[in-house]
């Protein structure tokens, strides 16, 4: 296992691997001299994510005490999901996921759904690979310049598949 429970002490660091990977995979989506990475309220809605009974806040481990990716779940959602970016094309992410997969299972719930950033073409290939599929569901993001997100869900292991749009 690869996935520990995140605790406050985590914060900085967490926030550190997620704002070096934004800069990089998101830089077309939210330019930084315009839209730079939000950091005090990113940390804010992780500390209320660990606060929240409702969502289980992950820290991925290899070597303690660093931290070499992220995830957040809540029931059959998966909210967060990040490496490294020294981890990037190693396999480290896939392994992540398995792990993630598992979790949400518990859930009990047939299908698992995400949101990513439409213009997010790295983590779209990714969860594809992963077996995901775009939904015909469309949000905005939250963060200027308000991104559109698109929906994807997968079937969960050992559950009865219930067809698209089943949450």
């Amino acid at each position: 296992m690869l996935l520990r429970n995140a605790t406050t002490a985590d914060l900085p660091e967490l926030v550190d691997v997620q704002e070096a990977g934004a800069r990089i995979a998101l830089a077309h989506v939210f330019p930084q001299d315009v839209h730079p990475f939000p950091r005090a309220a990113i940390r804010g809605r992780w500390a209320s994510e660990l606060a929240d009974p409702e969502v289980e806040v992950y820290v991925a481990v290899r070597r303690e005490p660093t931290i070499e990716g992220f995830a957040a779940v809540r029931v059959n959602e998966l909210l967060h999901f990040g490496t490294a970016v020294d981890t990037w094309g190693t396999g480290f992410a896939t392994t992540i996921h398995s792990e993630l997969v598992q979790r949400l299972a518990r859930s009990g719930r047939p299908t698992a759904w995400l949101r990513v950033f439409e213009q997010n073409h790295r983590a779209r290939r990714f969860y594809e690979k992963m077996g995901w599929t775009p939904t015909q569901r469309l949000t905005r993001s939250t963060y200027a310049p308000y991104p559109t997100l698109i929906d994807y869900e997968t079937s969960l292991p050992g559950a009865a598949t219930t067809g698209p749009g089943q949450r």
